[in-house]
């Protein structure tokens, strides 16, 4: 087994964070990026209602599903094959997706794509654990990797907005394979490998049990928000429920278990998993309700749309040159603290800003909510891979991804859900319209652009959903903030030097 030598970090590991912050980025743009698709692969391929939703929902189900099980087996075979083994696969299966000549083909290679993402996230962090062992530069290193998930996700409507201007549906798969193909050059030749040093294998009772946990309820979460409470909805959450409660009784009974839960008894890896989530929950719901808000009411084109969210993701990268400040200043739990509490004050910045006429005051917002988010993920990510031994990284890596994904399926689900309410609350209809057009203003906004004749009926949409995602937001604010209070107490802070 070939590990990585202690030290300081030199060129070779920086470039090789290089290739991992490539990996990650194309990773959380793939998984933004097909929404604006749906249209001309609607037209081209003819797929059916349900069917349009396993296109877009299957990559995530499998991603989330594998996460736990996958970071293991990076663990026991090596972090560097393992990832290489996943971006072959991931070039494939975009090659499959691209050029898919029906929808069941399509969702196929979606699901393909999600067993090779679910390879290459936790790779991707513990990798990264084991080429910096200095704990002030993995956390820069991961600081680094948090700003390639956060631009990858803002990003993905602005390159899909600008492939679909010119290309195909395709175009959106194409654009992986040359990234893939730098990434397993870049990879073979610069990263190291490194492996645990247990010789159990995988429990696969335990790997079927993560999945049967996680996969209802995220598939709970969505459902949720696509269709409303249903029997489906309660039966897949309570299946998730019970099999997260098996899951966890086996775990305390395995000598090496796939999740370590006794960590979760630790106040500063709970509080750190917990704060890492709510973080991703406040910017993957914000970017859902504000990209709407943006195309809906500001009549933002999808380009335009994309660059007015760019301040986000560029303050996030601020927080490379900040975090080393605030460790030794501030503190890990306060700074995580403080993160969160920026974010909160940034939805309420947005919030108050949105029926301005300007642009202004929603790009401060973005900008505060980018660093405060940056910070937070930061942090909580770097808490969490660094809690444990560097041959459990994949492990750990893997806990701290799906956490990743439960955050932004809540954020999407719960603040979609709340904007939808809000919005329905605060329709104030004009009297004497077509009785078609008050029943697309109720549905939703999307279908009163499309549906609605009057323009009375346009107007009030537009004006209840401006008011929906003030409302959002502030909530969204709250549990940021609360989240900030239970981080600053929580999670321990090294003593500020003076």
């Amino acid at each position: 087994m070939t590990t990585v030598v202690g030290g300081t970090a030199g060129r070779r590991e920086w470039l090789g964070l290089g290739v991992l912050v490539l990996v990650v980025m194309l990773l959380a743009i793939d998984g933004t990026v097909l929404s604006l698709a749906v249209p001309s692969l609607t037209a081209d391929l003819d797929p059916s209602a349900d069917q349009i939703l396993w296109i877009g929902d299957i990559y995530g189900f499998v991603l989330a599903g594998l996460l736990i099980t996958m970071g293991n087996i990076a663990d026991r075979i090596g972090r560097k094959r393992l990832l290489l083994i996943g971006t072959a696969a991931f070039g494939a299966a975009s090659l499959a997706a691209a050029f898919a000549p029906n929808a069941d083909t399509l969702i196929a290679a979606r699901a393909l794509l999600g067993v090779a993402g679910s390879t290459l996230m936790p790779s991707t962090l513990s990798i990264i654990r084991a080429m910096f062992t200095d704990s002030r530069q993995r956390t820069t290193a991961i600081a680094w990797w948090s700003v390639g998930a956060t631009a990858g996700a803002a990003l993905g409507p602005l390159v899909g907005g600008a492939l679909l201007e010119h290309f195909w549906w395709g175009s959106v798969f194409l654009i992986n394979l040359p990234v893939m193909a730098l990434a397993f050059v870049g990879g073979w030749l610069i990263l190291p490998e490194s492996k645990g040093e247990t010789g159990a294998p995988v429990d696969l009772l335990s790997a079927l049990l993560s999945i049967l946990t996680i996969v209802p309820l995220v598939f709970a979460i969505k459902h949720v928000v696509s269709e409303g409470v249903d029997g489906l909805g309660i039966a897949a959450l309570v299946i998730g429920l019970v099999a997260g409660w098996f899951l966890i009784r086996r775990q305390l009974r395995l000598a090496v278990p796939l999740i370590d839960v006794t960590l979760f008894r630790i106040p500063a890896f709970s509080g750190a998993f917990f704060a890492n989530v709510l973080s991703i929950f406040g910017f993957f719901g914000l970017l859902f309700f504000f990209s709407q808000y943006l195309q809906m009411v500001r009549e933002y084109s999808t380009l335009k749309a994309g660059l007015a969210e760019l301040p986000g993701t560029l303050s996030s990268m601020v927080v490379v040159a900040l975090i080393g400040f605030l460790i030794t200043r501030v503190g890990v739990g306060r700074s995580i603290g403080l993160g969160l509490g920026l974010g909160a004050i940034g939805l309420v910045v947005m919030a108050a800003s949105a029926r301005g006429e300007g642009y202004w005051g929603l790009g401060l917002g973005l900008v505060i909510v980018g660093l405060g988010v940056g910070i937070a993920m930061t942090l909580s990510t770097d808490a969490i891979v660094g809690s444990v031994p560097t041959e459990r990284a994949g492990a750990a890596s893997a806990v701290s991804e799906t956490g990743f994904e439960l955050g932004g399926a809540l954020g999407i689900a719960l603040l979609g859900s709340w904007n939808l309410a809000f919005y329905r609350n605060s329709l104030d209809l004009p009297v004497g319209v077509p009785v078609s057009d008050l029943q697309a203003a109720h549905e939703s906004l999307a279908s009163a652009l499309h549906r609605a004749e009057s323009p009375k009926v346009i107007l009030a949409a537009q004006d209840a959903f401006t008011t929906a995602m003030q409302s959002t937001a502030v909530v969204a604010a709250v549990i940021l903030a609360v989240a900030a209070v239970l981080a600053w107490r929580m999670i321990p802070s090294a003593s500020p030097q003076a």
